[in-house]
């Protein structure tokens, strides 16, 4: 079952993302991943199948695993937990929804990348650093950096997102909070990529997003899944090329050998394609969790 959108009767749509659909239930939010797909911005019109589900089950694994290191806005992913009022829908919210505490999120994206790749590559290429961060001549696609480096950027309601500095995050969240972000993301990035090179996967780059609870920093959104992050098979690795990736980048590729303008309406993805997203998303959710979902 594909879901590509969601409406629980009598439920408060609190509002709606690229690939999620969030209500308000109390004081607490219910987050749906659904099995929307965005390329460059924009919406596909294919779902993608148990992609939801793939980065709903993959956030709750990681939120759990890194639970006693930093709070985050988890309360619970156990259907049948879930309030009265959506239990009727079992059926849409099992393994692709959790409830969460509401929070006010801060406005920026929390990278951190341990290899150059993507648009640090090209960064780097032009200017030998990285969104201003100088880094060592030399270096080739996909090396590994000397040590990670944070790299934030504006939250972008549309368009992409922009690569900031941390004194001009600072400005926007004050000085002690993004200290204590950079401490935290950087950290969480180590132990996650540590763990996840143990079953074969590297973990490039990925991002990060917090907020605000009753006055206490908390991680929230989604953690360490094929959306937020740049996942490579570790045993196919090589410095100098683009590694394949366990994410959408098998529909970027497609996209840009089609000549897409990358504005709305984007095109319909070919079955082949749509199955070999799919198909990608599930191997990094059985290798990182041993969860296998069946076709």
């Amino acid at each position: 079952m594909v879901i590509t959108q969601t409406e629980l009767t009598g439920v408060k749509r609190y509002r709606s993302g690229k690939v999620r659909d969030i209500y308000q239930i109390g004081d607490n939010l219910l987050i749906i991943a659904t099995d929307r797909l965005s390329a460059f911005d924009v919406v596909l019109p294919d779902g993608i199948p148990d992609k939801g589900r793939v980065l709903n089950l993959l956030s709750v694994f990681w939120f759990e695993k890194f639970r006693h290191f930093v709070p985050n806005h988890l309360i619970t992913a156990d259907v049948d937990k879930f309030p009265p009022d959506v239990l009727k829908y079992r059926t849409i919210l099992r393994d692709r929804s959790m409830l969460v505490k509401k929070t006010q999120p801060l406005p920026v994206e929390c990278v951190v990348r341990g290899y150059l790749a993507g648009s640090a590559w090209d960064d780097y290429q032009r200017t030998n650093c990285v969104c201003g961060i100088k880094l060592p001549p030399g270096l080739k696609q996909a090396e590994k950096l000397p040590e990670p480096i944070f790299t934030p950027a504006t939250k972008a309601q549309s368009g992409h997102d922009e690569n900031i500095t941390e004194d001009e995050m600072a400005k926007m969240v004050g000085e002690e909070i993004t200290k204590n972000i950079r401490r935290i993301a950087i950290e969480l990035y180590q132990q996650a990529s540590k763990y996840a090179l143990s079953r074969g996967i590297i973990i490039a780059d990925t991002k990060f997003e917090f907020g605000l609870h009753q006055g206490k920093l908390i991680l929230i959104d989604e953690v360490f899944t094929p959306d937020s992050s740049r996942f490579w098979s570790a045993k196919d690795y090589q410095v100098g090329i683009s590694p394949p990736s366990f994410d959408k980048q098998f529909v970027r590729d497609y996209l840009i050998a089609l000549g897409w303008n990358r504005r709305p309406p984007a095109p319909r993805l070919p079955a082949e394609v749509i199955a070999g997203t799919s198909a990608r998303y599930r191997e990094v959710l059985k290798l990182l969790t041993d969860i296998q979902l069946k076709d």
